[in-house]
């Protein structure tokens, strides 16, 4: 079992074995903290389904009210007009065949890629390349639009993408610890309530089964369930 490090260590014993009402627990990150760079708060909730069946897989995507804190860097591959709005639009870059050629080729200085339908059929040759990175344009995620514009806009303002791991957890960062209070609170709670209301018709049980925050570097922190059920 791999050891933790001494700062580590001494951040998990300011933390207490219990659960947590959200606005503390954001308190004892922030006194928990040890790194010396602007930490992500990352939220993981562990859910009461199993990925393994496709009626049961939980995916979806919401918009952080005050932003994630990291600029994303946004690539549209689309043809003629649509890659002139997506450029309009703050796209970092567009284009049709030659970007698909590009990122073939091994360029990949971007967070997220945008797709127009009609696209798709040369987008498909990326797959190995974007799909691992969990990068690939889907309908889903809204990612797979006409709307370039539209997309482009939610990505950069804050977008936020969350998929069900194998073993039933999510996990995403929901701002900087350099927020304020007040702003990670609603972020968590935006994405809290996306994933409830993603709940598959499928699911049964206890949906929400626990949620960790914690930032980048630190320990994590228990969550009060009345947290969840105030989502509902």
């Amino acid at each position: 079992m791999p050891k933790h490090g001494k700062k580590f260590n001494e951040a998990k014993a300011k933390i207490e074995d219990r659960p947590y009402e959200l606005t503390e627990a954001i308190a004892a990150v922030r006194d928990a903290s040890f790194a010396k760079f602007d930490e992500s708060l990352e939220i993981c909730m562990r859910l009461g389904v199993n990925p393994k069946h496709a009626d049961q897989m939980v995916r979806g995507t919401v918009v952080l009210p005050n932003g994630t804190g990291k600029s994303s860097r946004v690539v549209v591959i689309a043809a003629g007009d649509k890659a002139k709005e997506a450029e309009e639009a703050g796209a970092d870059a567009a284009g049709a065949e030659d970007l698909v050629e590009k990122i073939q080729g091994g360029w990949m200085d971007f967070d997220a890629v945008v797709a127009t339908p009609d696209m798709m059929r040369h987008v498909g040759k990326l797959g190995r390349v974007l799909g691992p990175r969990g990068l690939m344009p889907n309908p889903k995620t809204g990612t797979v639009t006409f709307d370039v514009a539209a997309a482009v806009k939610d990505i950069k303002a804050g977008k936020v993408e969350f998929r069900v791991d194998k073993t039933a957890i999510i996990h995403a960062a929901v701002g900087k610890l350099s927020f304020d209070d007040g702003k990670l609170l609603e972020n968590a709670e935006a994405l809290v309530s996306a994933v409830v209301r993603a709940k598959p018709s499928a699911a049964k049980g206890k949906y929400v089964r626990s949620i960790y925050i914690a930032s980048t570097m630190g320990p994590g922190v228990n969550i009060d369930p009345a947290f969840v059920e105030a989502q509902l």
